[in-house]
């Protein structure tokens, strides 16, 4: 069993795309943990859609050994995200560290993630290194970048690293720097205690939670009883299967001490008995839990819908077996006249959404079709109730609503001074209140409170777009703000489309029915009938567009013959062609939504 004097626990974070899994990389290289003929880029980004998108979107540990004077130490790494939408991912890491490595890319600078992760470390004791990344490129200024560090948070200049992860230039100094200043963990009582700060699911295994031992160890006993250990909220208990480490990949070790990492199979076949942010302790002892982390609130509504009907249950299970592995994603079911039984789900943005989409598809063979985002709306009624609205089959009759509420996000845009004029007037078409601008060498930094429901469309795209790629982002939840917001329906040869439905800001409704009506005219197939498409607040029609129907040749079969009998057949389709459109309903192929939510 390792001495826990000689054990480190330690994250690396950073803005996305400044080099930090490349750095885990040539961490794990120098310390011989993965063999050579094993080795690729982002080795510790197991996911195929990390890989190809090239970032990080689960935490990922791993457990090395390294000789530092003599001494052999054991370094538990975790790799964490960079994307705003991911930040959640980082304070479940802290919560398992006594220290961090913070990368700063030389060639970018302070970027808006970089402030974000500073602010939640500077919250706890953690120790910090700072770490200048991409040295070696030619748009590289590293020592300007290090007096930012200096001037903004208080570093020494001396305590940064200048390296280059890519290169491997200076990389061993900053595991020798994670030695000598990240201090080793402490235990506080003496029973068991462990922290879940991830988790999976196994087919055979059941639920694997991954696991930081805070207090005391835990080994595979044969003699143990079937109830040895428990989770402290859930009251949950169970006797472990498997016990081990990372390697990156699991490795059964059969025991974990005091400070270790490691992961626990616990058999446990219901998923939600096992929490993200839960203590697990000795079944029948009384021991007071851990303070884990704050619980992610999602910010982001869509609907997920089957494409075939019969997959709905196959849908519920694979969200169930998602939602372990990602606590911050909500599912309730949800049904539509157009779209039959689906799943309201809720996360953090919408890469976020994205990115469960996508696996949806690759690991469970699922096409989904997905409705627009929403936000959380509260609604106010005459009866004195407060309503929480989450898409607009939840939005109660408009002659009930006192108020409307809408959330509002404080956030940071990083970007060169250059761009800031182009920002301004974006942030402006977007409804935001102006706080602050301050300067940072060549990089602005502005702030603002912004409306979520403006962002969830197509702001961080046109953000990019003013300013050639270089301003970032990043926010929080500020407070719910009135708004004078609608209800916009879409009627289909006057019957109400509910999937269509989207709650709007009054300024703005006209121009969204326009451009909804237009791309339904575009994307639904002709009738046999004119198909009208209203979009309507209430009982009031905004916009409108007409399907023209499609002609069937009924004379085609004549040969000549009598005027009156070709006017006999005209007539007749004349009258089924009413009767159609009165009775019909318009048939809507799966593409139209995936290209109306595109």
């Amino acid at each position: 069993m390792t001495d826990p004097k000689f054990i480190r626990n330690f994250a690396i974070v950073a803005h996305i795309d400044h080099g930090k899994s490349t750095l885990a990389d040539r961490i794990l290289e120098i310390t011989g943990s993965i063999e050579k003929r094993k080795m690729m880029d982002q080795i510790l980004d197991s996911n195929p859609i990390e890989r190809e998108r090239g970032i990080t979107i689960k935490l990922a540990p791993v457990r090395m050994k390294y000789t530092f004077e003599a001494n052999e130490y054991i370094l538990n790494l975790i790799d964490t995200p960079g994307h705003v939408d991911f930040s959640y991912e980082v304070s479940r890491s802290l919560a398992a560290c006594e220290g961090i490595i913070l990368v700063v890319d030389a060639a970018a600078g302070i970027q808006a993630q970089t402030v974000a992760h500073l602010n939640v470390i500077k919250q706890t004791k953690l120790k910090i290194i700072p770490v200048l990344n991409k040295i070696d490129l030619e748009t590289a200024h590293p020592d300007e970048v290090a007096d930012e560090l200096v001037e903004n948070f208080g570093f020494a200049k001396e305590e940064i690293l200048y390296i280059s992860a890519k290169a491997g230039i200076n990389v061993e100094r900053v595991l020798e720097e994670v030695v000598k200043k990240i201090p080793p963990p402490e235990q506080t009582i003496d029973g068991f205690r462990a922290l879940v700060f991830s988790s999976q699911y196994d087919p055979h295994m059941g639920v694997i939670v991954f696991i930081r031992v805070t207090d005391g160890a835990v080994s595979i006993d044969e003699k143990s009883d079937y109830r040895d250990l428990a989770f402290s909220a859930s009251k949950t208990y169970f006797h472990p299967l498997e016990i081990g480490i990372f390697n990156p990949e699991k490795v059964s070790s059969g025991k974990l001490a005091f400070g270790e990492v490691g992961y626990i199979a616990t058999g446990l076949k219901d998923i939600r008995q096992a929490n993200v942010g839960d203590t697990i302790i000795r079944y029948g002892e009384a021991s007071d839990p851990l303070s884990g982390f704050k619980k992610p609130k999602p910010m982001v509504f869509l609907t997920f819908y089957p494409t075939d009907n019969d997959e709905y249950m196959i849908l519920r299970e694979s969200l169930e077996k998602l939602q372990l592995s990602d606590s911050s994603v909500t599912s309730k079911p949800h049904s539509s006249l157009a779209l039959g039984k689906g799943f309201l789900c809720g996360f953090l943005g919408l890469l976020h959404a994205e990115i469960i989409k996508e696996r949806l598809n690759r690991e469970f063979g699922l096409g989904i079709v997905a409705t627009a985002p929403s936000v959380e709306y509260l609604i106010s009624l005459q009866n004195g109730e407060i309503k929480t609205v989450k898409t607009p089959d939840d939005y109660p009759d408009p002659s009930l609503i006192k108020m409307i509420e809408e959330p509002i996000m404080y956030s940071h845009i990083y970007s060169p001074k250059e761009y800031v004029g182009q920002i301004m007037q974006l942030t402006q078409e977007k409804r935001a209140e102006y706080i602050n601008l301050n300067y940072v060498g060549n990089q602005a930094h502005l702030e603002y409170l912004i409306p979520l429901s403006e962002m969830i469309i197509d702001f961080f795209d046109r953000l990019k777009s003013v300013s050639h790629g270089y301003a970032s982002l990043d926010y929080e939840y500020y407070e719910h703000r009135k708004v004078d917001a609608v209800k916009v329906d879409i009627l289909l040869n006057r019957i109400k489309a509910d999937a269509f439905s989207q709650i709007v800001v009054r300024e703005k409704a006209v121009t969204y029915a326009n451009k909804i009506v237009e791309k339904l005219k575009i994307h639904i197939p002709r009738h046999q009938f004119q198909i009208p498409i209203q979009a309507a607040i209430g009982g009031k029609v905004i916009a409108r567009a007409d399907i023209s129907a499609m002609r069937k040749d009924v004379t085609a079969k004549l040969y000549g013959g009598d005027r009156t009998r070709k006017d006999k057949l005209l007539d007749t389709q004349k009258k089924g062609k009413k009767k159609m459109r009165s009775l019909g309903r318009v048939e809507i192929p799966q593409e139209v939504f995936l290209k109306v939510y595109t």
